[in-house]
């Protein structure tokens, strides 16, 4: 099995790879999954002063014959960020273990079952709205993609594109527990319709279906939504 130790706009140092080697246990991680193939760890750096306490983010991600497991976590410094998501992805990689040999039925679960799949989830506002993530200092024109940021744009875009089958709604939210985050983009198998799955409160989820409206103009104008209500 590899273990791929990568920087995203900062350098990895050559005492941290080491280090991620003897944290992650091989061994241990196999044993809990025999499945797993390979092992990426990603190392970001937030520049903004007032986020010095969250300025080092370390993720981990699991590829394997099985679903994708992914933790991560942010800290004062990368090996304290480490600590946190190796912490994190051992509990989902023990989970999952567990799961798999006491799962009943046709292997699905149900909406309350899902979240015990995951202790130590994000809370959400009052609101029951996914907590907005803070804003980093930008330069003064930026351009990602398409998009062009003028100025000090609060704007901050970070693209993926994933390939992924037609799945049932519990299985959706199975899949959003299992990487550790409070959203999940799917395509629905019963409607064919681009879906999310996002967590409201406590053990509630929502889902948001996306249809193309035939009577809508060119105007993009107040497209979209926002999760939660």
């Amino acid at each position: 099995m590899d273990i791929v130790v990568k920087g995203r706009k900062t350098e990895v140092p050559e005492r941290f790879r080491k280090h991620v080697a003897e944290k992650l246990k091989l061994d241990k991680i196999q044993k809990l999954d025999a499945k797993v193939i390979s092992l990426d760890v990603e190392v970001s750096k937030e520049h903004n002063p007032r986020q010095a306490d969250r300025s080092d983010r370390v993720e981990i991600t699991v590829h394997s014959r099985g679903p994708v497991i992914r933790a991560e976590a942010a800290a004062g410094d990368p090996y304290a960020a480490l600590d946190l998501a190796t912490g994190k992805l051992e509990a989902r990689l023990r989970k999952q273990h567990d799961k798999r040999f006491t799962r009943r039925g046709n292997g699905r679960l149900s909406a309350a079952d899902v979240a015990d799949v995951v202790p130590g989830v994000a809370e959400l506002d009052a609101n029951g709205h996914l907590p907005a993530e803070e804003v980093t200092e930008s330069v003064p024109t930026t351009r990602i993609g398409s998009l062009e940021v003028q100025g000090e744009g609060p704007l901050v875009v970070r693209e993926k594109v994933h390939t992924a089958a037609p799945m049932a709604l519990d299985q959706a939210l199975y899949e959003m527990e299992l990487v550790g985050h409070d959203f999940y983009l799917f395509v629905d198998a019963e409607t064919k319709q681009p879906s999310v799955v996002y967590r409201r409160h406590a053990y509630d989820y929502g889902v948001i279906h996306l249809e193309t409206d035939p009577l809508a103009g060119s105007d993009a104008g107040g497209a979209g939504g926002a999760l939660g209500g």
